[in-house]
């Protein structure tokens, strides 16, 4: 007999007696039980990233750290002996070379915010000056779902002066940041923290109103790890200034924090977050009553043309501004209109959908919006932002300032917006809201019973259509109307988990 015959032989028995054991596994006369639809589990671990705050010597910056209520651990997940954790650290130390201090002693390294210990009360920590660091955490087990960071920066006085706002984001490989520029008036730097301990590698590419904007040094930058490095946008381009520019980041090995700090001289400053992924239509909420001036940026990433409708969501319904109805984005090229006397002392949420529905092209958005007069103004950017799916939080809000924007472009919803205890004392106050069809709702009066400090505001949708929400935050300073918004992106608190059954038919 050949050797092959007997191999032949040896592997079929090795099957049969597999086979026979796996069969002896199932109770005899019963199928096999069939699988059952994915479940979803609280997640276990979450990290974000902030960027280095200010380089202002008078920079005042604020972290409130957060975990919102009624999302527990999954069950069997995490080890029950580990005790769960939500904590910030420098991405990287700032502390200059040795021997390079005035007095001779070597600077101590800035010490992390404090962490959150329970979920439902914000945990608040200041930094001051320049030499506050980027930072980058994480949060396990009950204190994951949901966690949220949000740092506030004040600058009185200079060329950056004003209240810079941002939500810390999760680590990520791709970032679109429309409403950026390189023109004289400002100062616009992308900020990427890596946080990995692995070092990554990023591209940048600029986008003009005349398309790719020739660029050096935008390829293959190097980000080392557990660092932060600042470009300034107009050091990568020769061409001659843009007032409005499409920025696209990527990553080609490893994963980032991306994020743009934007200074004007003449209107003030503020964080640029990324806007939604590419979409055929676009919900930009958090406008506010009372502003001077609003600046839509569009890009188009794909090679078809897109027609836009531009409409403006306010409380009493759904308009069409004057005179810019509509716009017209080339590909590959980023297309801007001014939209004077938006508002008229209406706030609302500005929507984007496609001219011709059956020629619907994917675009990103973002806004410029002003308040103030003269000298006396504050600038604030808007990014396009996606519907709150299942729950999103957005923390530091004041007794005073803050103002919440709900809108269903499409069909009615209805929402519960809980704002928390406050970091120093209160009591949680929670709100069941409709919000009519193509109407924006807007809430200033939900505060904490006897609150002390700053607290989270948390949306989560009940029924009905889509929800696109927004936190408009108000610090007024020496007659400078200074102002942030942040739009609410769902905290991806849970996910799906798929399950598992017994299929013999592998052996077959």
């Amino acid at each position: 007999m050949k050797r092959t015959t007997l191999s032949l032989i040896a592997v079929t028995t090795a099957l049969a007696a597999v086979t026979g054991l796996a069969s002896l596994s199932a109770p005899a006369g019963t199928a096999a039980p069939e699988a059952k639809a994915p479940t979803r589990l609280p997640v276990e671990r979450v990290g974000l990233v902030c960027p280095a705050p200010s380089t202002s010597e008078v920079a005042e910056t604020l972290y409130t750290s957060y975990t919102p209520t009624g999302t527990g651990a999954a069950k069997g997940g995490t080890d029950k002996s580990e005790q769960p954790t939500a904590q910030l650290r420098p991405a990287a130390s700032t502390t200059p070379p040795e021997g390079t201090a005035k007095n001779g002693k070597k600077p101590k390294a800035p010490k992390a915010p404090a962490t959150v210990t329970a979920p439902g009360k914000p945990v608040t920590a200041e930094a001051n000056g320049p030499a506050a660091p980027a930072l980058a955490g994480s949060a396990t087990g009950t204190l994951a779902p949901g966690w949220t960071v949000q740092q506030t920066t004040v600058v009185p006085a200079g060329g950056a002066r004003g209240l810079l706002g941002l939500g810390c984001g999760a680590p990520d490989t791709d970032f679109w940041f429309p409403a950026a520029s390189t023109a004289k008036e400002r100062q616009d730097y992308v900020h990427l923290t890596n946080p990995d301990d692995t070092a990554a590698v990023a591209d940048i590419e600029l986008y003009g109103p005349e398309g790719a904007l020739k660029s050096q040094f935008t390829e293959g930058i190097p980000v080392p790890a557990r660092s932060t490095v600042p470009v300034l946008l107009s050091t990568l381009t020769g061409e001659a200034a843009k007032e409005a520019v499409t920025v696209h980041v990527t990553t080609r090995s490893g994963r980032i924090g991306a994020a743009i700090a934007a200074a004007d001289d003449k209107r003030g400053s503020d964080w640029i977050a990324a806007a939604a992924d590419p979409a055929t239509g676009a919900v930009l909420p958090g406008i506010p009553a009372d502003a001077t001036s609003v600046r839509l940026v569009a890009f188009v990433p794909g090679e078809d043309d897109a027609d836009l409708k531009v409409q403006f969501v306010t409380e009493s319904g759904t308009i069409v501004p004057a005179g810019a109805g509509s716009l017209h984005v080339k590909s590959g090229m980023t297309a801007s209109v001014d939209l004077p006397d938006l508002t008229r002392g209406d706030g609302g949420s500005l929507l984007l959908t496609p001219s011709d529905p059956k020629k619907a092209t994917p675009i990103v958005a973002g806004l410029r919006v002003v308040r103030g007069k003269g000298d006396d103004t504050e600038i604030a950017f808007v990014p396009a932002t996606a519907a709150v799916a299942a729950r999103a939080t957005v923390a530091d809000n004041r007794a005073k300032g803050t103002t919440l924007t709900l809108t269903a472009p499409d069909a009615a919803a209805q929402v519960k917006v809980t704002a928390s205890a406050g970091s120093e004392g209160g009591t949680p106050v929670s709100r069941t809201v409709t919000v009519k069809a193509g109407t924006t709702t807007t809430l200033t009066d939900l505060v904490p019973e006897g609150l002390k400090g700053s607290y989270a505001l948390t949306v989560e949708p009940v029924s009905g259509g889509k929800v696109y929400a927004a936190r408009i935050l108000a610090v007024p300073l020496d007659g400078t109307p200074m102002f942030t918004v942040q739009t609410f992106v769902d905290d991806r608190g849970t996910v799906e988990v798929p399950s598992a059954r017994q299929d013999l038919g592998v052996l077959d």
